[in-house]
């Protein structure tokens, strides 16, 4: 059984920066589509950033780009999003997700319908 546990958040002040680890087992970690949501209250699920776990190509959401970075590390089953230059609208959970290769110009799309297995979640907030 497919398991991914997501570790790293917490509460920082407005232009730090949080490391969010999601540490996948129960399949082999090769060719999958990996990605981090995020779900705001009162507000939809975003996709924040995607990997293609066969070609290392990322998707970034444009309100994330040039301030977080998704990164895998085959030989520990880990995902990473390193997340710098933290902002309040940041303030979010934060859920790792896996799902089939399915690639889109060779990227992974940043539609939850795409991913079938879901982390717990971890909470990120940001003050000002």
């Amino acid at each position: 059984q497919v398991q991914l546990v997501e570790s790293g958040g917490g509460s920082v002040q407005a232009g730090g920066s949080l490391r969010l680890s999601c540490a996948a087992s129960g399949y082999r970690y090769r060719s999958v589509c990996m990605g981090w949501f995020r779900q705001a209250p009162g507000k939809e699920r975003e996709g924040v950033a995607t990997i293609w776990t066969g070609g290392g190509t990322t998707y970034y959401a444009d309100s994330v780009k040039g301030r977080f970075t998704i990164a895998q590390d085959n030989d520990k089953n880990t995902l990473y999003l390193q997340m710098n230059s933290l902002k309040p609208e940041d303030t979010a959970m934060y859920y790792c997700a896996a799902g089939p290769a399915v690639t889109y110009g060779g990227r992974c799309r940043p539609f939850g319908a795409d991913f079938n297995n879901w982390g717990q979640g971890t909470q990120v907030t940001v003050s000002s």
